[in-house]
């Protein structure tokens, strides 16, 4: 284990809750007008999925729990979970649709992915920032509606919906931020 202050705990890292393993989901520091500056974290137990909150002083010890980040290339779904394959070793780990989450929608086949490891096993995930992505609906453009002033609804092959500017038509490639799930701009492919 790792110690940390706790100002420094950032999304993704696992924290060691009195020997329980938290993988932390959102980590806030606040910093009010009066008294002391706190560490806000929301963490999800990786033995149950139970959800907890703490807050620390941001100077507090955490600790954090030693991670091993191996690359993993996504090959498909199944009733288990996610299918994963180690592009040097062709090992493969399925990994629970509870550890993914929302940022499922973003999995395309052979997508490179960082897959944080917990003594073997899968503990969270790190997709790429960006992937493209079809869009399989987009609204008609309103008239009067300028690109720089408003954005407007599309469905996108996956199933997912963003906001994109009005120029953007059914059929266009884009680019979409995994993080979240933002339009970034017209694929260049």
């Amino acid at each position: 284990m790792a110690k940390s202050i706790a100002s420094a705990v950032r999304k993704g890292n696992v924290v060691d809750l009195d020997g329980k393993l938290c993988v932390v989901l959102i980590a806030e520091n606040i910093h009010p007008g009066k008294g002391t500056p706190v560490t806000h974290l929301v963490m999800r137990r990786i033995s149950d999925g139970v959800k907890t909150e703490m807050r620390y002083k941001t100077t507090d010890v955490v600790e954090l729990a030693i991670l091993e980040n191996k690359d993993y290339d996504y090959l498909y779904e199944d009733d288990m979970g996610y299918n994963f394959m180690q592009p040097e070793s062709f090992e493969q780990i399925s990994i629970a649709k509870e550890i993914l989450g929302d940022q499922a929608q973003w999995l395309q086949e052979n997508m490179r992915c960082d897959v944080r490891l917990h003594e073997g096993n899968p503990i969270s995930i790190e997709l790429p920032p960006r992937v493209t992505v079809e869009i399989a609906e987009a609204d008609p453009v309103v008239k009067g509606q300028t690109a720089s002033s408003s954005y407007k609804p599309a469905k996108l092959a996956n199933g997912a919906r963003v906001m994109v500017p009005p120029y953007i038509e059914a059929g266009v490639r884009i680019v979409v931020s995994t993080v979240d799930g933002t339009f970034q701009e017209r694929a260049k492919d």
